[in-house]
């Protein structure tokens, strides 16, 4: 068993946030320089945030979807962000916005050579198609998440919904890696 720290790194952050009210995605437009609003293409309003730097969807039905952060911190700070900067502008905004983390994508390096040869034969859930894909697709069941595995020993794992998930999925996946003499060190 390796005892290196593994390195693991939040790539992106979406949150889905609610408020109970409809939102005047013209008078946004109005106001804000920042903003990208093109109802015919598509029906949210985009809000453009440098500090953090993420990407806010806002829909008319008070639906509100931020893409980009690095932490859940950073994720729930953006939506209070974009939320506090339309109110300061006069648009009106009732209540609190209720915030959820809807998906975290991390990467990770495991420090070792994977052979997904072999892994694809002894692990379940998995799908390893090297012609179409040079990564292992793993779904693992509990956290439910599913995991890009490479060769090189970097993988990616998407669906989890906090931080922890992503810690507990890729020291399990390392683990059973381990277990079935899966993982080469140089």
């Amino acid at each position: 068993m390796s005892d290196k720290k593994l390195q693991i790194s939040i790539e992106n952050v979406v949150a889905s946030a609610t408020l109970d009210q409809k939102i005047d995605l013209l008078s946004i437009m109005k106001v804000f320089r920042n903003v990208e609003y093109r109802p015919k293409q598509f029906p949210g309003l985009v809000f453009r945030l440098k500090r953090p730097k993420t990407a806010t969807l806002i829909f008319g039905s008070g639906k509100m979807v931020c893409t980009g952060a690095k932490s859940e911190k950073q994720a729930r700070s953006a939506v209070r962000k974009v939320v506090r900067e339309l109110k300061n502008s006069g648009i009106i905004i009732l209540g609190r916005p209720e915030i959820v983390i809807q998906n975290i994508v991390a990467s990770a390096n495991l420090g070792g050579r994977i052979d997904l040869e072999t892994a694809a034969d002894v692990m379940d859930n998995v799908m390893y198609e090297p012609e179409q894909f040079p990564g292992l697709i793993y779904r693992m069941a509990e956290p439910k998440v599913v995991m890009l595995l490479f060769a090189s020993g970097k993988l990616v794992c998407t669906g989890a919904k906090n931080e922890e998930m992503v810690r507990e999925a890729v020291e399990k996946l390392h683990a059973i890696l381990e277990e079935e003499d899966l993982i080469y060190y140089e």
